[in-house]
């Protein structure tokens, strides 16, 4: 590999990088302001959200979780502060990559599990899975 093509590489892997972490700002900003077109955006239309909630697991295809979130008051609109972060962004390859996050939409404080793909428009969540726990 020549000296050029060694420099090269960590930007792309930068710049890939950087367009992962712009889909996870976009997905977080979706939920903090109830914008369901930065969600959409963000989330492939095949998406589904996956949760266990009392023992029973649920399935929610993103039509559905884009109906509800239009439906609801956005945490910036009640003047909410945010508790979002990202916790782990795990690369398995150029195309596939697992980001673990944390938000909330008080009382609900959530753990989301996202994958996302490297598709021919660029990274969108093709998956969610999370949890959630009540607080004061």
């Amino acid at each position: 590999m020549s000296q050029a093509a060694v420099r090269e590489a960590p930007r792309a892997l930068t710049h890939d990088r950087s367009t992962v972490e712009a889909v996870i700002n976009l997905y977080l900003d979706g939920l903090y302001e109830s914008d369901v077109d930065k969600l959409a955006a963000a989330f492939h239309p095949t998406a589904d959200l996956r949760w266990q909630e009392k023992g029973e697991f649920h399935v929610l295809t993103r039509a559905d979780w884009l109906e509800r979130v239009s439906k609801r008051p956005s945490a910036r609109s009640q003047g909410q502060q945010r508790h979002d972060f990202v916790m782990t962004v795990d690369r398995s390859d150029e195309s596939t990559v697992f980001v673990k996050v944390k938000c909330a939409l008080p009382p609900r404080f959530f753990t989301d599990y996202l994958v996302l793909l490297k598709l021919t428009d660029g990274w969108q969540v093709v998956s969610k899975a999370y949890r959630y726990e009540m607080r004061e």
